[in-house]
């Protein structure tokens, strides 16, 4: 680390191989993971038609620039977007959000922007300045102006939506604040009020989007119509690509010179995407819905009543854990990791748990069972200090 900014407070392993849904470290031990890297590997660790895509395409050509068409961009486009989209293909959920904060600037003529408290847009600038985390602003100011803040789930938020904001951005569900779902109602009021203001909808797929919540995007969910849509994580199940999805009518604004990236768009992180959207199917997506029953019915009856648990919430295969104060979630995961699980942590002293969308049932819960017993030791050491 010697030659290495210190930005991370990294585990004490390396991660050097996997296989499915497991991880091995330098030391030769093996972890059951729920981290997906950080909701990125959804196809495990061993996906052979991802393998398959990724290496034909090697063979062939690693990059062009954007001044040159791509049939593959071309084709990606066609399998991630909502009828009535277009792509801006990008590296990152921060890029997909930047670009998607410059093209509601730049149609609507307006520069107001409403975001929510304890969400999560990225770091660069402009969405970090989305962000409503203030330790991750710490040092970083002046930000960029004219963003507003309002409560997540609150209906006075509605309210404060008027014309002369240029766009709303929110999570459907909020993973780095704690994995908090937006209420259905408050959701589609937030989106009818946007439409009637002619305010454009923005809506944060990075972590929610590609199945993670057991359809394509989280939105689809909640009857909502957003105008632009950010993805990334998932989408390249670990090679880095982002996208920004919009409404056509959104076009002019987005013009020859506009915007760019130079490696946006590559054509090896396209054909993992590919790959990862040619298996993100109907019959894939019902799996994951019935592993999700299965997996909050456990956590339901084995994680709930214990007594440094307060409350389970997500979706799909996106949890929080939410643990009282008797316990930080710092330990539990370093508890977690000696027991062969890993897991991440979300703000509010969550615990979060993004597995793979590949992972079995039997793991899925064999994951509970332990998660439950690491628990259990916790909070009998913690009641017996009392």
């Amino acid at each position: 680390m010697a030659t290495i900014f210190p930005t991370y407070k990294q585990y004490p392993m390396e991660i050097v191989s996997g296989h499915d849904w497991h991880l091995t470290d330098d030391d030769g031990k093996t972890y059951l993971d729920f981290t997906s890297g950080i909701g990125v590997c959804s196809f495990g660790y061993s996906n052979s038609w991802i393998e398959q895509r990724v290496s034909n395409q090697l063979g062939k050509i690693w990059h062009t620039s954007n001044l040159y068409p791509s049939s593959l961009q071309t084709e990606v486009a066609r399998m991630l977007c909502p009828e009535g989209m277009l792509a801006f293909f990008c590296n990152s959920g921060t890029e997909a959000n930047e670009a998607a904060f410059k093209l509601a600037r730049k149609y609507t003529g307006k520069s107001k922007v409403l975001a929510f408290n304890n969400g999560f847009h990225g770091r660069t600038f402009g969405s970090m300045s989305l962000t409503g985390n203030q330790a991750i602003q710490t040092g970083y100011t002046p930000l960029v102006p004219g963003i507003e803040f309002a409560d997540y789930n609150d209906p006075q938020a509605v309210k404060k939506i008027t014309n002369d904001f240029a766009a709303v951005i929110l999570e459907v569900i909020q993973g780095e604040g704690g994995v908090y779902a937006g209420n259905a109602d408050w959701l589609q009021a937030i989106s009818k009020r946007c439409h009637e203001m002619n305010v454009l909808l923005i809506v944060d797929e990075v972590q929610t989007g590609i199945g993670r919540t057991g359809t394509k995007f989280a939105y689809q969910q909640f009857d909502m119509d957003p105008d632009i849509i950010t993805s990334a994580k998932a989408l390249g199940n670990g090679l880095p690509i982002g996208a920004m999805l919009g409404k056509e009518t959104l076009a002019s604004a987005f013009g020859p010179g506009t915007h760019g990236t130079t490696f946006g768009g590559n054509k090896v992180a396209l054909s993992a995407a590919k790959a990862v959207l040619e298996q993100l199917t109907p019959e894939f997506l019902t799996q994951v819905q019935q592993k999700s029953q299965a997996l909050f019915a456990a956590m339901n009856e084995k994680l709930v009543p214990l007594s440094v648990v307060d409350s389970i919430s997500g979706k799909g295969l996106m949890i929080g854990v939410h643990l009282n104060n008797q316990v930080k979630v710092a330990e539990v995961i370093a508890e977690l990791q000696q027991q062969g699980i890993l897991t991440l942590p979300a703000n509010h002293n969550t615990l979060r748990l993004l597995p793979p969308l590949v992972m079995s049932e039997a793991d899925l819960l064999e994951g509970v069972d332990q998660i439950t017993e690491v628990l259990e030791t916790i909070g009998a050491a913690v009641n017996s200090e009392v």
